[in-house]
């Protein structure tokens, strides 16, 4: 089968052609992001392949459907921005990557707890400077505090088993309790209870209408003063303005960012040598208590072996006329 893959980053082709066994499937590898506007370069190709920086709205898919593309393979487990309904209306099928590596995306939240508590990131630019000081890099032990997980699903599983680790507290949030937490410690408590009792909360819900912009300024209000906020889930989920007004008064004490709701201009691309015009984004890096990673919790060899095999499993299965266990139904 003919396959677009759109938005290649530079580790993908290897991976992809390793996996692609005998060369099963033909694959043509596009740095562009898939859009309304670049659709037209998936004109022969049966599939396409994405990930969550491409934009594929309903004016994108009537024009794929045009050129007759029948498969979207969304090369992540996050699928908001793909519009379903329109894909159902033309007849185009839908599929994604459920579960790759929940540890990696778990670890890396992790990874940001402690670098912003104990400052890691300053002290390692601090020493190749030779300034020796331990001014201003006091962290807090995490063992004992309250954490809160808002969603328990894969990921946020393997966030909790880890933080248990960690002798912490853990309540959680979710539209559907898990009973192997649960027997684990963890309790489960409203939104509004998690947000008011959590030292440290950890997003890892998935970004849907009714998640869109839960943390806003009536959810800040109510964290405790100083609580620190880590999202490794999708950007949508925060206000980032509301955010910043919440840095500002202090309620916000650490913000962890692996994600950003306006990412797509930004992320995965080399802009060392331009000026950003997203005022908003530079307004969250100029804060010192604020730690953002470009979008790398994914980000190892692990998850992108698995991502590189059941995508292009996904291809196979839709080929051979399989049931397609990954697809996306509205």
């Amino acid at each position: 089968m003919k396959v677009a893959i759109f938005g290649t980053q530079f580790y993908e082709r290897d991976y992809f052609n390793k996996y692609n066994i005998d060369n099963t499937h033909e694959l043509t590898f596009f740095n562009e992001q898939l859009t309304a506007e670049t659709a037209f370069l998936a004109k022969s190709f049966q599939a396409v392949c994405v990930f969550v920086t491409d934009k594929i709205d309903k004016n994108c898919i009537e024009k794929l459907a045009e050129i007759g593309v029948k498969l979207i393979d969304l090369r992540s487990a996050g699928f908001n921005n793909v519009d379903l309904e329109a894909a159902k209306n033309n007849n185009i099928k839908v599929v994604r990557v459920p579960a790759y590596s929940p540890q990696a995306v778990a670890e890396h939240a992790v990874a940001m707890i402690l670098s912003l508590n104990r400052k890691t990131h300053k002290a390692y630019n601090q020493v190749r400077e030779n300034n020796f000081s331990l001014q201003k890099l006091m962290g807090f032990n995490v063992f004992e505090k309250t954490i809160g997980v808002v969603g328990t699903g894969k990921i946020g599983r393997a966030f909790c088993n880890i933080m248990l680790g960690f002798g912490c507290k853990i309540i959680a949030y979710d539209i559907k309790e898990n009973e192997s937490l649960k027997q684990k410690g963890v309790q489960y408590k409203t939104f509004h209870e998690l947000l008011s009792q959590s030292d440290i909360i950890s997003i890892h819900c998935p970004l849907t209408p009714k998640t869109n912009h839960i943390f806003d300024k009536k959810a800040f209000d109510k964290i405790k003063k100083g609580a620190m906020i880590i999202n490794t889930s999708r950007g949508g989920i925060i206000n980032s303005e509301d955010a910043i007004v919440a840095l500002k008064k202090e309620q916000i004490g650490y913000l962890g960012l692996d994600v950003y709701e306006n990412e797509s201009n930004l992320f995965f691309k080399d802009l060392s040598q331009t000026i950003i015009q997203d005022d908003v984004f530079e307004r969250l890096l100029s804060f010192n208590n604020v730690l953002i990673t470009p979008h790398q919790a994914f980000y190892t060899q692990e998850a992108v072996t698995e991502i590189a095999k059941i995508t292009i499993k996904n291809f196979t299965d839709f080929e051979k006329d399989l049931p397609l266990e990954n697809e996306v139904i509205l």
